[in-house]
């Protein structure tokens, strides 16, 4: 039997191994109820019991200027200053932006007064200590992502409509992000000393029915960022992930283009995203990760629906390898326990190739 890291690999460069991998993503409060009922104390218990190969995260400790505490239970977050409430809805806490910094900025002299992050606020020397401590799962580390990154300091809106309306101002931004990230992403690297397997180089251009802005906004805008991040990403030996929500077939060429490896989270029931379509157009070139349905499938169906589902990403996204299952995002609180349960259980039954 392959280890958790041989498995995910495989996949990750579109080969067979042994069965399909299984990853998980989901809220804490998830995580602390599958703790509890499975009995166990800690994350690489519950992997174990569930089976999953489990992609394992590692980052640097941040040093920087502390957050800000601001009126009415709002925190004002670093590396971008976004503005946020923690609000409970009952089943789970979310941390909800309420405000942007740069959000009625109209000139350049504006975006200079700001306190873009630096690199030096992260501290870099724990990086290949963490990566060793996991010497049978793959390790994912270093996250970019330009667009994301502008949406937090302009707000979603404002940022869509900049790069139309305020191409001076989108410049500026954009340049100011990417030359921390270029900065952040090679300290990274240069600390892992080759031991990151899997990057993202990420962003979220799609709405359940659509890309949020042009195909041609992205490619005049973003597309370049992605190709310098993915190559260097490359150049140091890892994979690329890229995380996309929605309907971004669109795009997805591009992507192939610009060479990235694995495409997230496959949320298949949107326009264009079948499965056995991208699977017949891309499958020789993109690992796919994710796809069971985090909407409706396990959240509402039944223990047996969720089966279904599973069986359905197994064979068509699955087949011939290239394809890591997961949930397409974080699992939600208000998802069943034994929902949860049936789809590693049926994964790990009927997953072997």
């Amino acid at each position: 039997m392959m280890t958790p890291r041989e498995r995910i690999l495989t996949a990750a460069k579109c080969g067979q191994p042994d069965r399909i991998p299984l990853d998980i993503w989901m809220t804490p409060e998830v995580r602390d109820r599958l703790l509890a009922h499975c009995g166990v104390a800690t994350e690489p218990e519950l992997w174990s019991r569930l089976h999953l190969d489990k992609i394992v995260g590692v980052s640097p400790r941040y040093v920087g200027p502390p957050e800000r505490t601001l009126a009415d239970g709002v925190r004002q977050i670093p590396p971008w200053w976004l503005s946020v409430r923690e609000v409970n809805y009952g089943t789970g806490r979310y941390s909800e932006a309420v405000d942007w910094a740069l959000k009625d900025a109209t000139t350049i002299a504006e975006l200079e007064a700001f306190a873009w992050p630096s690199a030096d606020w992260y501290d870099f020397s724990t990086i290949e200590a963490q990566c060793d401590a996991w010497p049978e799962h793959a390790v994912e580390g270093c996250y970019i992502a330009p667009f994301f990154w502008h949406n937090h300091i302009r707000g979603l809106e404002q940022s869509c409509m900049d790069l139309i309306a305020e191409p001076e101002l989108t410049a500026y931004m954009l340049g100011r992000i990417t030359d921390f990230c270029w900065d952040y992403a090679n300290r990274f690297f240069e600390a892992g000393r080759g031991k990151i397997q899997i990057t993202q180089v990420t962003d979220d251009y799609g709405s359940q029915h659509d890309l949020m802005i042009s195909a041609e906004c992205y490619r005049k805008w973003f597309k370049p960022l992605q190709k310098k991040f993915i190559d260097l990403a490359h150049q140091a030996g890892a994979l690329v992930m890229h995380h996309d929500d929605g309907a971004i077939r669109r795009i997805i060429p591009d992507f192939v283009e610009l060479g990235v490896d694995i495409l997230n989270p496959i949320q298949h029931v949107c326009p264009g995203m079948a499965m056995s379509e991208l699977k017949r157009d891309f499958g020789d070139k993109l690992c796919f990760h994710g796809a069971v349905d985090n909407q409706d499938v396990l959240p509402h169906g039944s223990v047996e629906d969720v089966r279904r589902e599973v069986r359905d990403c197994m064979s068509q996204l699955g087949a011939r390898g290239g394809y890591i299952l997961a949930p397409c995002h974080n699992i939600q609180p208000v998802t069943p326990t034994e929902n949860i349960i049936a789809m590693y259980e049926t994964a790990w039954a009927e997953g072997w190739y």
